[in-house]
């Protein structure tokens, strides 16, 4: 049985108390017996693991690698993950390199099956890594099973700090948030864009997020959220903005939570 996180409440009184105790938790959570046996599994017979062939064989091995990455709904799509990992990342025509999903870039490239004659699963600190990530993620999981923006905002500070960490121009930054569907809801839910602003041309979305980011935080570029206090007032303003969007209520505690936000030092405008 799996310890199952404690969530009493959802929106930006939720992440108050998960900032809190988000370390015991996972603790907990990393020791309760099935996730002892599936990793402990894992870091016994993945060195073994030489193609991709033999990975989307094991099932569970398979699960904690997707798992790893947030892709744990591909387990049962075996060619797919397979061709993922086959092709690689070096050539622009590998699969993962024509994907907007940017995770499958990411798995790909951690597994270096189609990179490398030697993949990485044989490297000694590989195994800790993949699992270090499925805890975490699973651990995700287990908030947004109760409360699935708070997922989102707790998964946000990895996953912008991958973007921040590209050696790429804000452009491209911007493309990867774009790609990547858990950025890219907390993007559009803060900024207010709807969701069909994904059906207009990449350039015409870019502009879009670029313009609202510079009204609503003063600053079209992702690098400025490699401030704490952006990336939090960022994280605040989601919370509130979805709490809003699923009450419908004008007058609601969340409604007041973005009144403040907005009204912070006059640095949030909507």
């Amino acid at each position: 049985m799996t310890f199952q996180p404690v969530v009493p409440f959802g929106g930006i009184a939720g992440w108050a108390f998960l900032n809190r105790t988000r370390e015991s938790q996972q603790k907990a959570f990393d020791a309760s017996p099935a996730m002892v046996r599936d990793t402990e599994r894992f870091a016994e017979q993945i060195g073994a693991i030489d193609t991709a062939e033999e990975l989307v064989a094991d099932r569970r091995l398979l699960a904690v690698a997707l798992g790893a990455f947030g892709l744990e709904d591909d387990i049962d799509n075996k060619f797919f993950i397979r061709k993922i990992l086959e092709d690689g990342t070096l050539q622009p025509e590998a699969l993962a390199n024509r994907l907007s999903d940017k995770r499958y870039l990411a798995f790909s490239k951690a597994f270096g099956f189609g990179d490398f004659d030697v993949p990485n699963t044989k490297l000694s600190d590989f195994p800790e890594k993949i699992i270090t990530a499925y805890q975490t993620r699973q651990f995700e999981i287990g908030i947004g099973n109760q409360y699935e923006n708070l997922r989102l905002a707790i998964s946000l500070g990895r996953e912008l700090g991958t973007v921040l960490d590209r050696n790429t121009s804000e452009n491209g930054k911007w493309f990867t948030i774009m790609g990547t569907p858990p950025l890219r809801k907390v993007f559009e839910t803060a900024l207010g864009l709807p969701i069909s602003t994904a059906s207009l041309d990449i350039d015409v979305q870019l502009r879009t997020f670029k313009e609202k980011a510079a009204r609503v935080f003063g600053d079209d570029t992702v690098s400025q959220f490699s401030d704490a206090a952006a990336q939090e007032k960022l994280t605040r303003l989601f919370l509130a903005r979805s709490e809003i969007d699923s009450q419908n209520f004008g007058n609601s505690p969340a409604a007041n939570a973005l009144t403040l936000l907005q009204s912070t030092g006059g640095a949030l405008r909507i």
